[in-house]
């Protein structure tokens, strides 16, 4: 076997002569300064600092050399190396400053505009007018009562003096839940509520004794087609006040209260005699139009949409608690007296706020609700 080449002359290998590694210094050195972004710089540093860019290639071949002769060509390329390692960093420095600079400007934010860009959202106009009318009767000592919506066929029609014939029970008037396996609805003995003054059964018989003052909003079913002026599915509120000498007088001045906070202190109202199994007597309670004030009444030439020129406008049925009802709920009639009324939430809405289609109000739509706003 031969002996090693000791006169070997690392300046006659052609990636160690020092013009050629001056140029591989400076290429790298060209290759940052035109880097125009961090991507580019990444592409130019694997290029020229990489495993096989041409120093590091040139770096393999100094261990080929022979001893004498790899001091010099080490310092060579190392030096080039450092070189390109420190113009790197210097570039790498520069352009993440252009970059932050850049980012302050382009994603720049500014604090002077609202926080929550998010649309205010506003609450269903028939929660909010429940819950000015239950305002209405807690400030006056009233308790809001509340009760189930499937509701048990006694505290619906029998404790309220509805005959077993009488035609609300009907399976066309009335949603019978069904009941256990072969018995049919109308047996079953469950039903949607058709009105909140089950409520009222219900506070009687969980009080025992009165005073009982309880205003009772809810929702209620009736087998109704959905149309600009019914559906099936409605809210009411109704009222009860069972205490010791309490007269017809008061429940005219209580309903009296009630629409003036509603509507006005100028809207009178009045009592028209009608019929409710419930109450004896009884009445729909009617107040003046709010819009022509009675003015339309025989007057062509002043019509009133909302009264239909009649000048007043329908709001509910009232009365004194029939004595059969609260035999039925224990309380002596002979001792307590009491009233109660009832009205539509949805009717006293299309008044207030000359909602001309029921539809809107279930139908979910934004552009509906947004206008009545987020009143607490």
């Amino acid at each position: 076997m031969s002996a090693p080449n000791k006169s070997y002359d690392p300046v006659e290998v052609e990636a160690l002569k020092p013009e050629e590694i001056e140029r591989m210094r400076d290429e790298a050195l060209a290759a940052f300064a035109a880097a125009g972004d961090l991507d580019e710089l990444a592409h130019a540093k694997t290029a020229h600092t990489g495993g096989t860019s041409p120093l590091a290639l040139a770096n393999r071949e100094i261990g080929a050399l022979p001893p004498q002769a790899k001091a010099e060509a080490g310092k060579r390329v190392g030096q080039a190396r450092g070189a390109v390692n420190k113009a790197f960093a210097e570039r790498l420095a520069q352009l993440e400053a252009e970059r932050d600079e850049r980012v302050l400007v382009e994603e720049a934010v500014d604090v002077t505009l609202p926080y929550d860009r998010v649309p205010a959202g506003a609450r269903h106009p028939l929660t909010t007018l429940m819950d000015r009318i239950a305002d209405i009767f807690t400030a006056m000592g009233y308790e809001v009562a509340e009760g189930p919506e499937v509701e048990a066929e006694w505290f619906n029609f029998d404790a309220l003096n509805f005959t077993p014939d009488h035609p609300a029970r009907q399976m066309q008037d009335t949603f019978f839940v069904r009941g256990p396996e072969g018995v049919e609805g109308d047996e079953s003995g469950v039903v949607l509520r058709t009105h909140t003054s089950p409520v009222q059964a219900r506070a009687l018989l969980e009080r025992r004794e009165p005073p009982v003052y309880i205003v009772c909003p809810g929702r209620v079913y009736r087998t109704d087609e959905l149309d600009a002026t019914h559906t099936p599915v409605f809210h009411q509120v109704e009222l009860l006040a069972v205490d010791e000498g309490l007269t017809m007088a008061d429940l005219k001045g209580t309903i009296d209260h009630m629409v003036k906070s509603l509507f006005g202190d100028d809207v009178t109202t009045r009592l028209r005699p009608n019929f409710f199994p419930f109450t004896e007597p009884s009445a729909e309670m009617d107040m003046q139009c709010y819009v022509c004030r009675g003015a339309s009444v025989g007057n062509p030439d002043r019509p009133c949409r909302t009264c239909s020129s009649e000048g007043w406008i329908e709001l509910g049925g009232c009365g004194m608690v029939n004595p059969k009802v609260l035999t039925a709920c224990g309380v002596d009639p002979e001792k307590y007296s009491g009233f109660a009324f009832g009205f539509g939430i949805e009717r006293m809405l299309m008044f207030r706020h000359n909602v001309e289609d029921m539809r809107d109000m279930v139908e979910g739509d934004v552009r509906f609700t947004r206008p009545f706003g987020m009143e607490i």
